[in-house]
């Protein structure tokens, strides 16, 4: 199955929905992938800095890791295939506007969106409000 395609269906039937857990990013430069199982971290990136991981607040502070920010995950529930184009744009311009930054990981089957914790329900209605408007519907 390859997923949806047509962006205005995509923004119809995002279906924004916020997770309970907190996340943080970390960094180790001399990180490789497979590196710190024991975190169990939920996405890895490897740059030429070094090993990002995605791991849990809780699990970075059981190993005093340091971190910038604490985020929340906001999944888009609606299958977006990866040649899909303008979802990322769309969801990033909507918390843009109202000053919430955006960092998107995109999963086979779904874009999850990493949001300040403190502003995460905003950001969740933002977003309702963007699939709202792709429908004719006011919110």
């Amino acid at each position: 199955m390859s997923g949806i395609e047509d962006l205005k269906v995509l923004l119809a039937h995002m279906e924004p929905t916020l997770g309970a857990e907190t996340y943080v990013f970390c960094t180790f430069p001399d990180g490789r992938y497979g590196d710190y199982p024991e975190l169990s971290p939920i996405a890895s990136y490897s740059e030429e800095e070094g090993l990002t991981l995605v791991v849990t607040q809780a699990a970075a502070d059981r190993q005093s890791l340091e971190y910038s920010c604490v985020l929340r995950k906001i999944t888009l529930k609606v299958h977006s295939s990866l040649t899909a184009v303008g979802l990322t744009a769309a969801v990033a311009g909507q918390l843009a506007r109202f000053g919430i930054s955006a960092n998107v990981l995109a999963g086979f089957y779904h874009d999850h969106i990493f949001v300040q914790a403190e502003r995460a329900e905003e950001a969740v209605q933002a977003l309702n409000h963007l699939s709202a408007e792709s429908t004719g519907i006011q919110s």
